[in-house]
């Protein structure tokens, strides 16, 4: 039977700012015995794909801010979501959002900034991993040209990230859904998750009824570990590991467990 890995980023795959040598080795382990391997992640696709070259990565499909964006192995965008323009705007005035020290909107190639202040990373891994952030000022958050599906914040403890993710939820979850993740919150429609992003996948590139292995570390993974019975981290917090079917060490020990 077809096995589809999924496998979050930050905390999960990436962690302590490396990807090991023994998780790219046994990424290509799992792909040369025919089964396939995608990153589902909160970052922007821009901004994953230099970082999985990087370390020598590979991977048969992305699914890129918590599922907005699914794309190929060629980089080839196979569907995106949308927020309203009027939804973003009106989530900018909420009291919580406004103590981020960034809004972030996600688009397929590029990421539009304002509201940046001081202690913002958005900068700085752009200038590292060269991906084009557009700045632009509050007034233009309503009209940006192109379609958003993601519309991330930062801030300087999780505390204030989730009452700004309570907040978001409260106001307008009929619309969106915001997911705090350590010290940041990715907002997204709701009817978007991780595991919403691993079905559309199954059917997007025709994997379905494949055996899906799900691993994440974080209040975002828990849709896709709760639907498909997954898997956490050992670096996970307990909350975390108590809803997973197990615990590893690393995604590589999960793929070599599972070959």
């Amino acid at each position: 039977m077809l096995k589809v890995a999924a496998s979050d980023y930050d905390g999960t795959l990436f962690r302590d700012d490396i990807i090991t040598a023994r998780d790219a080795e046994a990424i290509r382990k799992w792909r040369a015995a025919g089964h396939k391997f995608g990153v589902v992640s909160g970052r922007d696709h821009g901004m994953l794909m230099p970082q999985l070259k990087h370390y020598g990565v590979e991977y048969d499909y992305l699914a890129c801010n918590n599922g907005g964006l699914i794309s190929d192995d060629q980089e080839r965008v196979l569907w995106e979501a949308r927020i309203e323009p009027a939804v973003l705007k009106a989530v900018s005035k909420l009291e919580r959002v406004r103590k981020s020290f960034h809004f972030s909107f996600s688009s397929q190639d590029r990421t539009y900034l304002c509201h940046d202040l001081p202690g913002t990373w958005v900068w700085r891994e752009a200038k590292e991993w060269d991906y084009p952030i557009v700045a632009i000022t509050e007034d233009d958050i309503d009209h940006l040209p192109q379609t958003i599906h993601q519309y991330s914040l930062g801030f300087t403890n999780p505390d204030d990230a989730l009452a700004a993710s309570e907040q978001v939820n409260a106001h307008f979850g009929d619309v969106v859904h915001a997911y705090p993740n350590r010290c940041a919150v990715d907002i997204i429609p709701s009817d978007i998750s991780k595991q919403q992003a691993i079905a559309h996948t199954l059917s997007l590139f025709g994997w379905d009824g494949a055996d899906i292995l799900a691993i994440g570390d974080e209040i975002n993974d828990l849709p896709m570990i709760l639907g498909y019975h997954g898997y956490t981290v050992a670096t996970a917090r307990p909350a975390i590991q108590e809803q997973a079917r197990k615990v590893y060490d690393s995604v590589g020990a999960m793929l070599e467990d599972n070959l």
